[in-house]
Parts: structure tokens; sequence; C-alpha cells
């Protein structure tokens, strides 16, 4: 996460992004649902997107990402699928790995996700030193 991006500007940036890229637009209604927000929270923190140049926002419309804001976008999707791929080659169940991956996607430094990244490709590209991996993990914790 960047020093000057919280987990909620990340929250909201990730939710905005999906809503238009689902309906070409975002609503505060639409946000505060997903978020499980106040429609006030989440009106305040699009102002604040908007004030930050992330958010193109009229009040009482929808709004959309500026090309800043979809960048910011794109790389916490990145960083969602990055994660999301990892644990479902270990084998982690949907609901473990959704959990898992809002747990910790806002805390890994730069260089944490671009090693887990590399490992993802390894593992994709070398499905026999996935398998390898996991019966050893296997055999370790005695499943």
């Amino acid at each position: 996460m960047s020093p000057h991006r919280s987990e909620s500007t990340e929250d909201h940036l990730e939710r905005i992004h999906e809503l238009v890229e689902a309906k070409g637009y975002a609503r505060v209604t639409d946000i505060a649902e997903a978020l499980g927000l106040s429609r006030s929270t989440v009106s305040n923190m699009v102002r604040r997107l908007a004030s930050r140049g992330f958010v193109n926002y009229e009040r009482y419309r929808g709004f959309t990402l500026t090309p800043a804001g979809r960048e910011v976008a794109m790389m916490i999707k990145a960083r969602h699928r990055t994660l999301s791929d990892l644990f479902e080659l270990l084998g982690l169940e949907s609901a473990t790995i959704q959990d898992e991956v809002e747990e910790i996607e806002h805390h890994l430094r730069p260089q944490t996700l671009a090693l887990f990244s590399s490992l993802v490709r390894f593992w994709q590209a070398n499905p026999a030193e996935l398998e390898a991996f996991l019966q050893f993990h296997r055999r370790a914790s005695g499943n």
C-alpha cells in the first residue's frame, strides 16, 4: 500500500473500479452497500478521492475514475489477483481465499508482492514443481 493511500481509500477505489467496469459508473449507494458503510461515509470519501484527483464526481450523479484513479485501481486489482491465484494454487478453498486476500492485501510491500507474483507465474509454468511442493507440505503437515 502506498504511504499516501489508506486501506479505506484502496477499498473504495477497488469497488468503484468494479462498478464502473460492470455498469459504466458508480454511485454512493452502490459503494456503501458493497463495503457495508453508510452513504454519508462513502460520500465523504468520494469527495476526498475527487479532491485528490482519483474520481470524477458530480453531486447527486454517478461518478467514474480519473486516469490516475484507474491506474491505482488496476494496481489494486493486480495485487488482489496475484494473491487469489497464489492461494488457489496452494489449494485453499474459495471462501478462505477471499477472507485471506481481504485481510492481507493492503499490508504487503511491493517487493513481497513482486516475489509472490513471480512464484505464481513459476508454478503456473511448472506445475510439476507446484505438485512437488504440495506433496512436501502434505507430508510435513501429516495430511
